[in-house]
């Protein structure tokens, strides 16, 4: 079984080229912007702005991003942000206002990420999170968090300056633990309050101050599930723009399988045995949704099954 997750590049040459040593530079960033290979993605009301469906890929964004120029009038009088190169070609991003989305370039549609990671290529996937992840913390950092005066975008949009006071601030991402839990034959499943009937998927939580990830997967487990965890070993990373998390998959082994709920984080939760995840990953199980392809649980829930093979 192959799986593959969203928002982590192609690992090669043909992703995103992040080329920090342009962003000071206010030529280079002119050029660019007038160069006509220049692609530019665009958020709206925290929505991507993507293609239909089926629709063939740009060749400098690759499938699913819905391609502007930095001419067209709906960025006008809007910051970029300089995300990088592909094949040479300048890509950037838009924040465009809400009202934007009654009026969308045709062929265009705006659609909530998550629900589109099958839509998007490796490319594509890396460009998005990049995009969002860097709109989002703009939006929640116009102000100043050292004094509270405003702060501008500089660094073609990966830092902002407080003239006030001197200080510069720049993207942050959080770091978020998920665990496939296992004892024996079985896995460790739980969903939250609100989330789509019949969705469950691997625990997870923040990492709080001074918790190496190990630490962080013991407690959130514990205080989650009950469960206590003994060995742990790290598996993946993916991206995870919503807001701007960092997700670390990791593997535990259960000491203990009984099952004391913390209400407000976990709605439902169960120990599932390899055979029956099979069958959900098969989608012929009656109660129970996989959780949703392209997501880091999938990924290592796929992985575990792959292993009795």
């Amino acid at each position: 079984m192959i799986e593959t997750m969203a928002f982590t590049g192609s690992g090669t040459a043909a992703g995103l080229a992040r080329a920090a040593h342009l962003r000071a530079d206010a030529q280079a960033q002119a050029q660019m912007r007038a160069d006509q290979q220049a692609r530019a993605v665009a958020f709206c009301g925290g929505q991507a702005l993507l293609t239909a469906s089926g629709a063939a890929p740009d060749p400098v964004l690759g499938a699913g991003l819905f391609a502007l120029t930095l001419r067209d009038p709906r960025c006008a009088g809007l910051e970029p942000i300089f995300l990088g190169l592909c094949d040479a070609a300048p890509v950037f991003a838009f924040d465009l206002p809400p009202e934007m989305a009654q009026s969308l370039p045709e062929g265009a549609e705006c659609a909530d990420l998550r629900g589109a990671l099958a839509r998007l290529d490796a490319r594509s996937g890396e460009i998005a999170a990049t995009a969002r992840a860097l709109i989002t913390w703009h939006g929640t950092h116009r102000f100043c968090p050292a004094c509270g005066a405003p702060s501008a975008i500089v660094l073609a949009g990966w830092q902002r300056a407080c003239a006030a006071c001197g200080a510069s601030h720049f993207p942050r991402m959080d770091p978020v633990v998920i665990m496939r839990i296992t004892h024996d034959d079985h896995v460790l499943l739980a969903r939250s309050p609100g989330w789509p009937e019949g969705l469950y998927s691997c625990p997870a939580g923040f990492m709080e101050p001074g918790e190496t990830p190990e630490a962080a997967v013991r407690r959130e487990v514990a205080e989650e599930t009950g469960v206590q965890v003994g060995a742990v070993r790290f598996l993946t990373a993916q991206p995870w723009p919503f807001p701007a998390s960092l997700m670390l998959g990791c593997a535990g082994a259960a000491s203990s399988t009984a099952l004391t709920l913390d209400p407000v984080e976990i709605e439902a939760a169960l120990w599932v045995p390899r055979a029956r995840l099979a069958r959900i990953f098969a989608g012929e199980d009656s109660e129970i949704r996989a959780a949703r392809p392209g997501t880091v649980a999938r990924w290592m829930l796929a992985d575990w099954l792959s292993a009795s093979v």
